[in-house]
C-alpha cells in the first residue's frame, strides 16, 4: 500500500483502475444484451468510456487502498427468460472481465521481455493485475451490493431468501465494518491469492 502512495505509481495506476472499472462494467453491461436486457445500452452505458462509470469513492478507494467499485450498470431482470440463472451470469460477467484482464497482462508479463517496456512499462502490468484481480476479489464477496451476493442470489434456497434481504438492506454497513475495522482486507487475502493462482501469476 505504501507503493501506491507514491506520487510516481499513482499517475500510472489512474489508467489501471479506469480500464478495470469500465471493462467490469462494460462486461456486465454486455452480458445483460446478450441476455435480452437492452438497459445499459439504452442509457449510455454499454461502452468503454470511465466517465460512464466513474464513482470517485469508488475509484479513490480502488486508487488508495486496493479495492473499490463504479457506477453500477442498470439491470432490468423483467428481460430474462430465467432471472436466477441470468443474474448468475451477469453477475459473473464483471469478475470475469477482471480475471480476463489480469491474464493476458501475466502473459505479457510471461512472455514478453521486460526489458522492452522500461521501468513504467513493468510497473503498470504489475498494477494491471494487482488491480484487476483486487477488484474481482472485492466484487465475489457475498455481501450486497457486491456482485457476490447477485451470485449467492441465484443459489439460495427460498426460505433463506429473509436472510438475503436483511443483508440486502444493511450490507453497505457491513461493508464499512469491515472496511474501519480492517477486516476486508483479511477477508479478501486468500480470494486475491486464489485469482492469482487462477491467472496464472504463480
Amino acid at each position: 500500500m505504501i507503493g501506491r502512495m507514491d506520487p510516481y505509481i499513482l499517475i500510472i495506476s489512474i489508467p489501471a483502475v479506469l480500464w478495470a472499472i469500465s471493462f467490469h462494467e462494460f462486461c456486465h453491461g454486455y452480458a445483460a444484451k446478450l441476455l435480452g436486457d437492452p438497459t445499459a445500452e439504452m442509457q449510455g452505458r454499454l461502452t468503454l468510456n470511465p466517465i460512464k462509470h466513474f464513482d470517485p469513492i469508488g475509484v479513490l478507494m480502488l486508487l488508495f487502498v486496493g479495492f473499490g467499485w463504479a457506477k453500477p450498470v442498470p439491470i432490468n431482470s423483467r428481460y430474462f427468460k430465467n432471472i436466477r440463472r441470468d443474474i448468475i451470469i451477469v453477475s459473473l460477467a464483471g469478475i470475469a472481465g477482471n480475471l480476463l484482464t489480469a491474464f493476458v497482462f501475466v502473459m505479457i508479463r510471461r512472455f514478453v521481455p521486460l526489458s522492452n517496456f522500461g521501468y513504467a512499462g513493468i510497473v503498470f502490468i504489475e498494477i494491471m493485475i494487482f488491480m484487476n484481480v483486487g477488484l474481482a476479489a472485492f466484487n465475489i464477496l457475498p455481501i450486497p451490493p457486491l456482485d457476490g451476493s447477485k451470485i449467492l442470489y441465484g443459489f439460495i434456497p427460498f426460505e433463506w431468501l429473509k436472510f438475503y434481504y436483511f443483508l440486502e438492506r444493511y450490507g453497505f454497513f457491513i461493508l464499512l465494518i469491515l472496511v474501519f475495522t480492517n477486516s476486508l482486507g483479511f477477508i479478501m487475502s486468500p480470494v486475491r491469492y486464489f485469482f492469482l493462482r487462477i491467472v496464472g501469476y504463480f
